[in-house]
């Protein structure tokens, strides 16, 4: 997770703020309970703007500071690059995950999203 520089002409009291739509995206990946997960795409939904990719470029800006494996790919595929990383997290949460066939690559597992999958239903205020 990387961040992003500020403009080189804003305002310094703005140097430190995130732009509204990505302090959106963190707030609703804040939300996501541990073992449970939301796609780039349900995110979009839940917000009713923007899409996957511009949800995965807010957490790949930003989303160090919030727990960012609970935003996931649709199909389940770990996050290339941190797979180690979120399946720690996922293990400790107790997240389902779909063993790897000994013919996948890497032998990791994939997130069962049947079971993970999160609809921000329950205990959640403040749907937009």
């Amino acid at each position: 997770m990387s961040e992003q520089s500020p403009a080189e002409d804003a305002p310094e009291e703005y140097a430190d703020a995130l732009p509204e739509y990505a302090e959106r995206v963190l707030e609703v990946a804040e939300r996501i309970p541990p073992g449970r997960v939301m796609t780039y795409g349900d995110v979009a939904e839940w917000l009713d703007e923007g899409g996957p990719r511009q949800v995965g470029r807010v957490m790949s800006l930003y989303g160090g500071a919030v727990p960012w494996w609970r935003v996931v790919r649709a199909d389940g595929v770990l996050l290339p690059g941190h797979e180690l990383r979120a399946l720690a997290h996922y293990r400790t949460e107790g997240t389902p995950l779909k063993e790897a066939a000994r013919s996948a690559e890497g032998h990791l597992p994939r997130i069962d999203m049947r079971r993970a999958r999160w609809d921000g239903g329950v205990g959640v205020v403040g749907h937009t």
